[in-house]
């Protein structure tokens, strides 16, 4: 019998096996942080790829597959990347060469590591639905460092089936395909959780406190997605309605002073409304003059808040008229955003540690 030393990957000491038998590390936990994902490069072939495996998941897309194919291979993806690409290159995080999500969300991972030091039984990761690092990759990295247990963590406040469900997909889409599978669970969504919102609170008091105005109209806006989804019983969208509704609470800011929009539709299908461009485009022509957006739906800055609202939408409204924007960031990897995935993480793993 070979005996393997103790090391931080067992739990219970001293390990025997027979000769030749293959070595299998267990006895930690796994910690996996789940967001969408980023393209590789902001070049046509690294936006096309991300693009046409983003817009081929069927809960993103539901529409046919008779019907989507030729749409999606000879029309979108023929267009679509070339545009998206010199978008992606205004907030392209140059130094390393990697879109923003990525960065922080790296750097939120990180940081819980460092907020469990003290447990060497713990281990944290992160991966990406579309594009790289993959969800695959991550959950097999964990198995070798010994994590029989693991806890997927969508970094989607609201839960929609087109993010934390897809999200969960893939990581069921690696176990499906192994022979020893760790135990697994999925943190749920955290929209109206304490930590959440407090901490949304307290961020949005000191980026409103940095600014040289205080806006008449504050906008929370969160992504949008088709009304046939929420006919269909998706609760994202009462649940972004939760979100706002606490935050608003928590800041005591007027009702009448703060609204909720939906972003970033596509295609012509009407989506949940209303939407974010068409509020600021009616605000300015109403003569408001000065506006803040905050985005409580996304845990890290991407393409869809940095180009979209504070590029977009401020030139929307400037030029219809307005005269001071901001867009308020996202919690990122901010001490407070970190406290939020800390205590979802803590409280989902109980009875683990």
């Amino acid at each position: 019998m070979n005996e393997i030393k103790t090391s931080a990957a067992f739990a219970e000491g001293a390990e025997h096996r027979p000769a030749g038998h293959p070595k299998a590390l267990h006895g930690r936990i796994g910690v996996l942080l789940l967001n969408l994902g980023t393209p590789d490069g902001t070049d046509y072939w690294s936006m096309r790829r991300y693009l046409k495996e983003f817009l081929s998941d069927e809960r993103v897309i539901e529409v046919p597959r008779w019907k989507w194919w030729p749409i999606l291979n000879l029309i979108i993806l023929t267009v679509r990347p070339g545009r998206k690409g010199k978008d992606y290159a205004t907030i392209w995080n140059n130094e390393l060469d990697e879109g923003p999500l990525k960065t922080i969300t790296r750097n939120q991972a990180a940081k819980l590591q460092a907020a469990f030091a003290g447990d060497p039984r713990v281990e944290i990761d992160w991966a990406m639905r579309y594009a790289n690092p993959t969800t695959d990759s991550a959950i097999r990295g964990l198995l070798d460092k010994g994590c029989d247990r693991i806890l997927l963590v969508p970094l989607y406040p609201q839960y929609a089936a087109a993010t934390s469900a897809t999200a969960c997909d893939q990581a069921f889409r690696t176990l499906m395909k192994m022979r020893w599978q760790p135990a697994v669970r999925v943190a749920p969504s955290y929209h109206d959780d304490p930590a959440y919102i407090d901490a949304l609170a307290t961020s949005m008091r000191r980026d409103l406190a940095k600014l040289d105005f205080e806006p008449e109209v504050i906008i929370a806006t969160f992504h949008g997605m088709p009304q046939a989804y929420l006919d269909k019983g998706d609760p994202y969208y009462c649940q972004c309605q939760k979100t706002s509704r606490l935050l608003r609470g928590a800041l005591g800011w007027p009702e009448d002073k703060w609204l909720t929009t939906f972003q970033s539709r596509f295609g012509n299908d009407p989506w949940l409304q209303p939407y974010t461009d068409e509020t600021v485009k009616r605000l300015a022509a109403e003569g408001v003059k000065r506006v803040a957006l905050v985005a409580p739906g996304f845990s890290a800055d991407c393409l869809e808040t940095l180009e979209e609202l504070d590029g977009e939408n401020r030139h929307y409204f400037e030029d219809g008229g307005g005269e001071k924007f901001a867009y308020l960031p996202a919690l990122n990897d901010s001490d407070e955003g970190v406290r939020v995935i800390e205590a979802v993480v803590r409280r989902e793993l109980q009875g683990w540690l």
